[in-house]
């Protein structure tokens, strides 16, 4: 159930990334001929008045096509509403929609957590600490099967009680036991799971096991005490969380190594996700609106085959008075893809085989 639910979340994230990028489109009267969610063969297809709609069979992604270089499109390559032709103002609120519905879409997902579920109220905890994050799959946590979303209820034997300083003791035991194996009692769901954890030197010379730690609570919520009061939560939450996430890209840029470690494919972002769903159904809001943010830094980076780089050609492009030659796109854009799509197959295995049913198999 709960992996089905973040399954669902990530295609409605692809749904509204692709519908900006159709409706910035059609809105100002340019042609699409195709709206797909997904890539490769057609599994479902509706054929429009002028756009044909359709689902495919790897939904790693989707596109918004135009017949601006289709060959059997009756449309005159002179036609003044093909997005080749329009100016580059134009194209570029086309190419920048699907980052900025992503934007807008976390903003309203708070705006429905607090209309829906409520506003917190007050948090009561509870035994253990939780796992949010699983800093990379090479940390300690990660190799030891440490997952995202459960929850730590003791240490050597040692339960970890409800407590405002339950976290720092936690971290005090961690630091204090550098490379010494430390058996941890684990709370999944309705079951409990035992590993052994190596804590490990981290860069700042403390022993580490490479996870996030919040506490363990649950959450009572109040009704919002009007519309207002949603609108300004939401917008302090999203702002929060944005800043937090380009903060974290930031640190990431400049180490490779480390994003390599830190990036997580679709098969590793269902499982998180599914984890914390497990221990709060509620917690599926503020994950879809990170996922969603992330997707839009992520889209407007600069790179090829995504919509930075396309704004990069559009700024060469006004600084050259005249677009760079079709061929150097089409080898660039065609270059980016493979690698992008070579990226996605290379996260789907590594996070695959980081997954619990898949190393019980091996076993």
């Amino acid at each position: 159930m709960f992996v089905l639910a973040t399954i669902a979340v990530l295609a409605l994230l692809i749904v509204v990334h692709e519908l900006g990028h159709f409706m910035a489109a059609r809105l100002q009267g340019i042609h699409v001929n195709r709206f797909s969610i997904g890539f490769g063969p057609i599994l479902w297809k509706y054929q429009g008045p002028e756009t044909e709609y359709a689902i495919r069979a790897f939904p790693l992604g989707g596109f918004v096509g135009f017949p601006d270089d289709d060959p059997d499109s009756e449309i005159p390559p002179t036609d003044p509403d093909l997005l080749k032709n329009r100016p580059i103002f134009d194209r570029a609120i086309v190419i920048s929609a699907g980052v900025i519905a992503n934007l807008v879409f976390a903003y309203l997902v708070f705006v429905v957590q607090f209309t829906g579920v409520g506003v917190p109220d007050a948090f009561n905890l509870q035994p253990g600490v939780l796992v949010p994050q699983v800093m990379s799959d090479t940390s300690p946590a990660a190799q030891a099967g440490i997952r995202v979303g459960d929850v730590i209820i003791a240490a050597n034997g040692e339960p970890l009680d409800a407590e405002e300083n339950t976290i720092q003791e936690f971290i005090q035991f961690i630091q204090e036991s550098p490379e010494e194996p430390i058996d941890l009692t684990l709370r999944r769901g309705q079951r409990e799971v035992d590993v052994t954890v190596t804590p490990e030197i981290g860069p700042e010379g403390k022993a580490i096991i490479g996870v996030s730690l919040i506490p363990n609570t649950t959450t009572q919520y109040r009704r919002p005490n009007g519309v207002f009061e949603v609108f300004s939560l939401a917008a302090q939450e999203f702002q929060t969380m944005f800043l937090r996430t380009v903060q974290g890209f930031a640190s990431l840029i400049g180490n490779f190594s480390q994003m390599a470690s830190q990036v997580a494919g679709p098969v590793g972002i269902v499982n998180q996700g599914a984890g914390l769903a497990q221990s709060n159904i509620a917690t599926l809001f503020p994950f879809t609106a990170l996922i969603s943010i992330n997707l839009a830094i992520i889209n407007i980076l600069p790179l090829p085959a995504l919509d930075g780089g396309q704004l990069a050609f559009l700024i060469v492009e006004g600084l050259r008075g005249k677009p760079l030659p079709d061929r150097i796109q089409e080898n660039v854009m065609q270059t980016g893809l493979v690698l992008l799509l070579g990226l996605g197959i290379f996260l789907i295995v590594r996070d695959t085989t980081q997954l619990d049913v898949f190393q019980n198999m091996l076993r």
